[in-house]
């Protein structure tokens, strides 16, 4: 015979916000210092429990903007985690969300409600962190190297306007390895998914870089083609 369910077995409900940005060549995620327990004074993902009367988006939509001060970023539901023992609290069930910005959008974080304060790290430079949040990052960063190459997600962690130097430099910090450039420049512009905006960058050195910006009309080409299989 089963045991009965009774509604104070229900497990509690959290989202948690892994967001990414590109400074420099680092691929980075922003931490909050925890200022409550467990795991007070410890780094952590942005996060949080559900309000009962909000839907999971707005959830991480909330924290994120509540203990980073961040909002208008790109942002998709990753995963869920379940381990009955993730949380010394009792049984707490977390949906993961993974979100990225631009340099300018993510610039200064400013750490809210329980967050003591808030700051970038390099992924391969992480601090120990609270509860399961290693593995969550560890699934984010793999789930934005996939979607790199049928989605429009890396265009998100650059400005509107780019040079194909940045775009490849771009994506070779995100997938953790060097591609060629003769070949990486004729898969980009053979799939379509950016114009020439008919402006061009200055440098200091050789001449003027060519800007692109990607087809908002795109998303086709982008899922037809895998431009690095």
């Amino acid at each position: 015979m089963e045991k009965g369910y009774f509604p104070s077995d229900r497990p509690a409900l959290t989202v948690d916000v892994v967001i990414f940005r590109l400074s420099g060549d680092q691929l980075e995620t922003l931490l909050i210092c925890r200022g409550k327990p467990p795991f007070k004074g410890k780094w952590a993902i942005p996060g949080g429990f559900v309000r009962a009367d909000e839907s999971l988006n707005a959830a991480a939509k909330r924290e994120l903007r509540e203990e980073t001060g961040l909002k208008d970023v790109y942002l998709e539901q990753l995963y869920t985690f379940g381990d009955p023992k993730r949380d010394p609290r009792g049984r707490v069930v977390t949906v993961a969300y993974f979100a990225v910005a631009t340099t300018a959008e993510a610039a200064e974080p400013e750490a809210g409600d329980d967050a003591i304060k808030a700051a970038w790290y390099p992924l391969n430079k992480l601090p120990d962190v609270a509860f399961d949040h290693k593995d969550i990052i560890k699934y984010a960063h793999q789930r934005l190297r996939y979607k790199l190459e049928y989605t429009s997600v890396g265009f998100r962690l650059l400005p509107a306007e780019f040079t194909l130097a940045e775009l490849q430099t771009a994506y070779q910090i995100v997938l953790g390895e060097e591609l060629d450039k003769r070949n990486f420049r004729r898969r980009i512009l053979e799939a379509g998914i950016i114009e020439e905006t008919g402006k061009y960058r200055s440098g200091q050195v050789g001449p003027r870089a060519q800007l692109y910006r990607y087809r908002d009309d795109a998303v086709v080409e982008a899922k037809a083609r895998r431009l690095f299989p």
